[in-house]
């Protein structure tokens, strides 16, 4: 939850809606607040992959240990033996001119220095089907960026950074790959978000010259992992 104070003042001199835009900037607040609190509980998961040889914790991971197709094969392995259903469904090729059948997959949620790393192997290795080359758009995610073997890419800076966690203090990269039925999300009804804007002098004696309005919101949220070997998450050093 979270709000902003306009004052009379700044309602005088602005041409502009100025409660109205500061609502736009507490609804992008609101989404990216529980979009990290959701990231936070995933990759609290215990089915954790470190990159680098014979690593087993975060702090295990030095600078060189860089995420490799090796290890997204492996969360691909684990997630498959654990019986995961993969969450999109396969698309078909097309007549359209260059376009890529694209498997029925898992997704992974992946940070954008992290991105560049598995795409650039990936195409190295000819695996990689860039999300424009896909047959269909119709199923495209936002901030998708393509795919590799059984994986689709969502590109996202809020994916987790273990700021400090690593040898010698180096940030540590989470690359979380999920099956399908992983986590679940809830609401209260009726109260899953509210934007609130109280305008001059609601206060009533305690803004006694109607000098202060207010917009901003709250809301109920719940995560929680429903099947740990469902979820998979790769930690890897800086590109």
């Amino acid at each position: 939850m979270d709000y902003i104070t306009v004052t009379d003042v700044i309602t005088y001199e602005s041409e502009d809606a100025v409660l109205m835009e500061a609502a736009e900037i507490m609804g992008d607040q609101n989404g990216d607040t529980i979009d990290q609190l959701c990231r936070d509980i995933l990759n609290a998961g215990t089915g954790a992959i470190y990159s680098g040889t014979g690593n087993t914790a975060t702090a295990d991971v030095a600078a060189g240990d860089v995420i490799t197709l090796a290890n997204l094969d492996s969360a691909i392995a684990n997630l498959k033996a654990n019986n995961a259903k993969k969450i999109t469904r396969q698309v078909n090729a097309s007549t359209g001119y260059n376009t890529s059948p694209i498997k029925a997959a898992f997704i992974s949620i992946i940070h954008p220095v992290i991105g560049v790393k598995v795409r650039t192997l990936a195409v190295a290795a000819t695996m990689w089907t860039p999300v424009e080359k896909y047959a269909s758009q119709s199923g495209v995610m936002e901030g998708e960026i393509g795919s590799y073997d059984d994986i689709r890419f969502i590109e996202t800076n809020n994916a987790k950074v273990k700021t400090g966690a690593g040898t010698g203090a180096i940030d540590v990269y989470c690359t979380l790959v999920l099956g399908a039925n992983a986590y679940g999300i809830t609401r209260i009804s009726g109260e899953a978000l509210k934007n609130i804007v109280k305008p001059l002098g609601s206060a009533g004696s305690a803004d006694p010259l109607d000098q202060r309005a207010t917009s901003g919101w709250k809301a109920t949220f719940v995560a929680k992992i429903l099947n740990e070997n469902f979820i998979q998450r790769i930690e890897s050093a800086k590109v």
